[in-house]
């Protein structure tokens, strides 16, 4: 088997994630390629289309939220996400283990003890038919059906349990914290049924055209659901299989291509929890192990980075109208005036309208 490098692999993950230059995609295309662009906060995931699109406006994303063509919602690593309406059909139902899962935590485990979750989820759906609720007022509904239970804490479970969607307002453009989340039946909404059955085949390939060459363990990091070796071992005669540097078989689709490794590429200002930091279990392929662990402590909260050379060299914040650069390696000239320029560019998308500046930081 042939063994690809780091920088193989970087610069591979940066052409399928639409990194290496800016493509002419249109937003509903860019989410359906990446399956799925994390967004638990309403701004990031502006900010990652921004980065991988030639003409992205705020309202593009946003128009799409309001036509029902995208929608936002709990799926993939049990995190908000947004996707295609037609894929979350069947993408909800394929990760419905990690999702249900969250039940057995303390955190719902103790304020849903007693209640049968059938009938915590068919409340939850009869209550919220022909409505779109805040999640407090679901919960209070809920909560004269099951009393002496925390309101939040019912919606949150019903809302594990049976799968809902946030409201085009919840996913607006504007915030950078979002404390105040909407809801609907994700089938009243999208217009059409959930599938009943996991399509995990269907995740395999989708997955690999975004993130390939990876190993099994990458795919499930990603996707956060297990026992998907059982279904790749069925499918490897139609797959192409690589090893990496630490002799780990890595999978990929036939006809992927693959990137020259020398293949020169931009500066990129990625958002918080953005998908070519987050889609594989080894992450050396965009951030060293050294920087990763940098991060470790608050990386559930969310840390903006940006790329020198392909890899994670930074990271960044955004101050009221000023981007703070904060690098963890040396910048030569020729980098730190990409940098800067990059983050220009960067602000006037994000502060639009306002005078700002960029701070380099060392």
């Amino acid at each position: 088997m042939t063994e690809l490098s780091l920088r193989e692999l970087n610069r591979t993950l940066l052409v399928r994630q639409m990194l290496a230059q800016r493509v002419a995609m249109t937003p509903l295309e860019l989410v359906r390629h990446l399956v799925a662009v994390q967004g638990q906060e309403p701004n990031w995931p502006y900010v990652g289309l921004w980065a991988r699109l030639t003409d992205f406006r705020h309202d593009d994303l946003a128009a799409l939220l309001r036509e029902r063509k995208l929608v936002r919602s709990t799926m993939i690593r049990r995190t908000v996400h947004l996707a295609d309406a037609h894929d979350f059909r069947w993408l909800r139902p394929t990760v419905r283990p990690i999702v249900h899962a969250a039940l057995q935590a303390p955190y719902y485990r103790d304020e849903i003890d007693g209640i049968d979750p059938d009938e915590l989820a068919a409340a939850g759906r009869e209550l919220l038919s022909g409505r779109i609720l805040s999640r407090t007022d679901l919960g209070k509904l809920l909560a004269e059906r099951f009393p002496d239970r925390h309101i939040r804490r019912l919606a949150e479970a019903a809302e594990l349990l049976v799968p809902m969607v946030h409201s085009p307002v919840t996913g607006a453009w504007g915030k950078w914290r979002n404390r105040s989340v909407t809801v609907a039946l994700a089938d009243e909404w999208i217009g059409a049924p959930m599938e009943t059955t996991p399509h995990a085949e269907t995740l395999i390939l989708r997955y690999l055209a975004a993130f390939g060459p990876a190993t099994v363990a990458d795919m499930q990091a990603w996707a956060g659901v297990t026992r998907l070796a059982e279904v790749v071992d069925e499918m490897r005669t139609r797959l192409r299989v690589f090893t990496d540097d630490q002799h780990r078989v890595l999978f990929d689709l036939p006809d992927a291509p693959l990137a020259d490794p020398n293949l020169p590429v931009p500066v990129r200002f990625l958002p918080a929890f953005d998908n070519a930091l987050l889609g594989h279990k080894d992450r050396r392929r965009i951030i060293s192990e050294e920087d990763r662990q940098r991060i470790a402590k608050e990386a559930s909260a969310g840390v903006p980075m940006y790329l020198v050379d392909g890899f994670v060299h930074g990271r960044w914040t955004l101050d009221d109208s000023t981007i703070r650069v904060t690098p963890w390696h040396p910048l030569s000239t020729a980098d730190e005036a990409a940098v800067r320029a990059e983050a220009e560019r960067l602000l006037s998308f994000v502060v639009s309208g306002q005078d700002g500046k960029i701070v380099i930081e060392g």
